[in-house]
């Protein structure tokens, strides 16, 4: 199944945003693993499922490691984008969709 990873600090409220993704990607019929980790486990999420992941969204706290992890990214071809802060704040699971979805067109 294809991955859509949202990489984060401390995942608290990023998992919120994930159930709201979920919903909203089962609403529109399309499946996807939808989930979050911590930040600094990226390299090793991409080894291990690169050729799965679709792209990856950094939480807006994180936002300053954009360049460090597109390096990683860039190297699995997957893209990477940072979650719109107020689509975060608001819980807007399918402004968040979009924006993943956005990044895999």
């Amino acid at each position: 199944m294809k991955r859509i990873v949202l990489a984060c600090s401390a995942g608290m409220s990023t998992s919120l945003v994930v159930t709201k993704m979920e919903k909203e990607a089962e609403a529109r019929g399309l499946a996807f693993r939808i989930y979050a980790i911590p930040e600094q486990n990226l390299r090793d999420e991409l080894q291990n499922y690169g050729n799965d992941v679709v792209a990856v969204l950094l939480g807006p706290q994180v936002r300053f490691k954009l360049a460090a992890n597109k390096k990683i990214t860039d190297e699995h071809q997957v893209p990477i984008g940072v979650i719109d802060s107020v689509a975060y704040g608001t819980l807007n699971g399918a402004k968040v969709l979009d924006q993943a979805l956005g990044l895999i067109d």
